[in-house]
């Protein structure tokens, strides 16, 4: 899917892409602009001075220029001028700049961090990492970002403090090393509106935060101890991110209500780099479940960059779940990350007329319903979708005043029904989950007492509903810790396999994505919603996007703790030790369908399992060269594999490489659909345990009936000179016999083990039919 026909020149695929939709040849539109950066004349000074003179008609259209993940620039042109850069000899690629969303406590506890011992004790909490976040900003006067006790700015540091609305010097700290704002992208998209308090949904031009998803994924990664922390009484207790110590530096690339472009988010990879941040988070990517090939995709490209420079990149998997191929982000030199729940829930129960109790969850925190029992109404009984989802003025008051109303789950936001709910007189609300929902819940701070219940207890509910004088009430239990089983896969968390490539497993794994609370910005209520007036200091929130600074945290740690250490080190260090059981110690089910077992392509490698990521054992290390293998193993020509890492490639390789013989501490095998066939992957892993003399043998786990797998050799013996070994693996599949099950595809493992540690890689098998 990802494989150029490398007959046609790169920018001849692009003009291709970029022309098809015919638009109007004067429309203005932001593009972004891949440039051959050997190519300037010496009779330009600089780069910049080249892009104006020769490039644009005037120096205002540039918007960005970039020059460290990313050689070229941003700028506004028409569509004909578009393609008058197209057939430049010194331009790689033309991309249209596009719309990105944000893909939207208890946790350092239940990931394994303990006080005083492990891995918080080892890094020093990561208090020389930096940690930088792509996201709406930051809200600097949290206790989270308290710079108490903490030493120096590290001396590599070269960023800035960014002044603008609201957001001066003194809002930076020894805590808040930097701060940036990038709004060129979004302001040439929304031509006559700018940013700040001139539009009409508050938001600040600068580093501000008036969304407060920027100040919850940063203080879920980096957030200072707060104690006397909850959201309005729920989850009492100290709030902490998973590497406390560690130093931010805020990139604001998204703005409320208006997502965030490409040309903002290159921006802020570049200035990052720059900058000297040691890891980089972004819970940003596509909403629709789809993923553009490397070479079209700036977060792809901006990541390599900083990769390729030593910068560990964590993303979220998206959160199109429980639908199979909807993970996203899918580079291989990013960590993608999806969602599972902790062991802490805040359940509500619905009490029926017929004495039926249903569970749901609610963070619902105002006056309670009061004593007896409400009618209760499905007004989504006349098939209505607008009415049945509870959509604007879709209610009738006649019908829902005075009584609890059944809203079914999707389209418009979830506290927004309520609100919907309220205007027409109900006096509470259930809110129903679909078929494709399944069974998984997160908790709401709901403005009226509402409940949020499965798909099947939904069904339950609007059967009892259409009975005879149907009556119900809602009850709100509070915070409750322990839950069992946890974690489980949530039901929205993005799904393999990988859509562009499938010899790449994704996601990487699982990391706490469920009812995380972490810190929240003053300018807007919980819910986000314009009419909440409340202010909380703390929020809780579900999203992959809480899951990705959960491994961006613990990615700090790690470098805190081995500074030597590659992002491909850390990376495999988190895969190869993440955990596959939940806290009854059987394997993690999913959400979706409760009982079901989960597998690879829900959860990758597994559960961050931060107890054992600090001693891996083994890693599996991965260079540059290695991942221009991969580009051209997939078919990627020189020209379009320079878009992605700057430089020519050169593919002429004695023998084609494999993309699935990229170093990855996972293993993708995929075979055609008749006959005994065999396949050989070769991997190599380097020992960074203590023990220099170490010896591995090794453990398998066959994927599925009909598969063999054989390990060459299946011992590792480790001395002072031998640190890096490399064993190749065989797998044969016999299509006759082969039972995948309903999944379509079989997964088992390899496993080094030397009695101190168990380094392990999952090995999924598919069958594909050829077209």
């Amino acid at each position: 899917m990802a494989k150029l026909n490398n007959l046609l020149p790169p920018f001849l695929l692009l003009l291709l892409t970029l022309t098809s939709a015919q638009p109007d040849p004067e429309t203005r539109k932001t593009y972004i602009i891949r440039v051959d950066r050997t190519a300037k004349p010496t009779v330009f000074t600089t780069h910049y001075h080249w892009y104006t003179s020769e490039f644009t008609s005037s120096e205002s259209e540039i918007l960005h220029t970039y020059d460290t993940v990313f050689h070229g620039f941003s700028a506004v042109l028409t569509a004909s001028q578009a393609e008058n850069l197209n057939n430049h000899p010194s331009i790689l690629a033309v991309l249209e700049d596009r719309r990105r969303e944000l893909h939207t406590t208890r946790s350092p506890q239940f990931l394994g961090l303990r006080i005083q011992r492990g891995l918080w004790s080892e890094s020093d909490y990561g208090s020389d990492v930096i940690i930088g976040v792509l996201d709406t900003g930051i809200w600097p006067e949290r206790r989270s970002f308290s710079d108490q006790n903490l030493g120096p700015i590290p001396k590599r540091w070269k960023g800035t403090c960014e002044v603008g609305e609201k957001f001066g010097k003194n809002n930076c700290n020894r805590k808040i090393i930097g701060a940036r704002y990038f709004s060129k992208g979004h302001e040439s998209a929304f031509p006559g509106i700018t940013v700040g308090n001139t539009t009409s949904a508050l938001e600040f031009k600068s580093a501000r935060d008036a969304d407060g998803h920027g100040t919850h994924t940063a203080s879920t990664a980096a957030g200072r101890y707060s104690f006397n922390a909850s959201m309005n009484g729920y989850a009492s207790g100290v709030a902490k991110g998973v590497a406390p110590k560690a130093r931010l530096a805020v990139y604001k690339v998204c703005w409320k209500n208006s997502g965030c472009f490409d040309s903002d988010i290159l921006a802020a990879f570049d200035a990052a780099v720059n900058d000297g941040v040691d890891v980089i988070s972004i819970s940003i990517g596509g909403g629709d479940g789809i993923s553009s090939p490397y070479y079209l995709d700036p977060i792809a490209i901006g990541s390599y960059g900083a990769v390729s420079r030593g910068v560990y990149v964590s993303s979220s998997a998206g959160n199109d779940g429980p639908n199979t191929m909807s993970v996203t982000n899918l580079a291989p030199w990013i960590t993608t990350v999806g969602a599972g729940t902790i062991d802490r829930n805040f359940p509500a129960e619905i009490v029926l007329g017929n004495g039926k109790r249903i569970s749901g969850v609610s963070l619902y925190s105002g006056l309670p319903l009061k004593k007896g029992l409400y009618p209760i109404v499905y007004p989504g009984k006349t098939g209505s979708l607008s009415v049945s989802l509870c959509m604007e003025n879709s209610l009738n008051p006649k019908e829902v005043k005075g009584k609890i109303v059944i809203c079914d789950r999707g389209s418009n936001p979830r506290v927004a029904k309520g609100v919907v709910v309220q205007k027409a007189g109900g006096v509470g609300m259930i809110l129903a989950n679909g078929a494709s929902n399944g069974e998984g819940l997160v908790g709401d701070a709901h403005l009226i007492p509402a409940v949020g219940v499965g798909s099947d207890e939904g069904d339950l509910i609007k059967a009892y509903a259409a009975t005879r004088s149907p009556k119900a009430t809602i009850n709100f239990k509070g915070t409750v810790v322990g839950i069992k089983p946890a974690p489980v896969v949530a039901s929205f968390s993005g799904r393999g396999p990988n859509g562009l490539n499938p010899e790449i497993l994704k996601p990487d794994l699982i990391a706490p994505g469920v009812n995380i609370l972490a810190g929240w910005t003053e300018a807007v209520g919980p819910t986000g919603l314009d009419v909440d007036t409340r202010r909380t200091e703390f929020n809780i929130l579900s999203g992959t996007s809480m899951a990705c600074p959960h491994v961006s945290g613990a990615a700090a740690l790690l470098k805190s703790a081995h500074p030597d250490w590659s992002p491909a080190m850390i990376k495999s260090a988190i895969m190869t030790t993440a955990s596959l059981t939940n806290n009854q110690l059987k394997l993690m089910t999913d959400e979706a369908i409760p009982g079901k077992a989960s597998n690879a392509y829900d959860y990758g490698s597994g559960h961050l399992n931060l107890e054992q990521a600090l001693d891996p054992g083994l890693v599996y290390d991965i260079t540059n060269d290695d991942y221009v293998n991969f580009l051209c193993a997939i078919g990627y020509g020189p020209k379009t594999i320079q878009v992605i890492t700057r430089n020519p490639a050169n593919c002429n390789m004695k023998r084609k490489a494999s993309p699935e013989n990229l170093n990855y501490p996972s293993i993708a095998v995929l075979f055609p659909g008749s006959g005994v066939t065999s396949k050989t992957f070769v991997r190599t892993v380097t020992n960074v345990g203590d023990d220099v003399n170490a010896v591995y043998k090794m453990k398998v786990e066959v994927p599925a009936k009909g598969v063999a797998v054989s390990v060459k050799p299946d011992t590792l013996v480790f001395n002072e000179k031998v640190k890096r070994i490399t064993f190749t693996v065989k797998v044969t599949v016999d299509s006759k016999n082969l039972n995948l099950g309903d999944t379509g595809a079989g997964f088992g493992s390899i496993s080094w083990a030397d009695g101190k540690h168990v380094v392990r890689s999952p090995i999924v098998v598919t069958q594909v039919n050829p077209l």
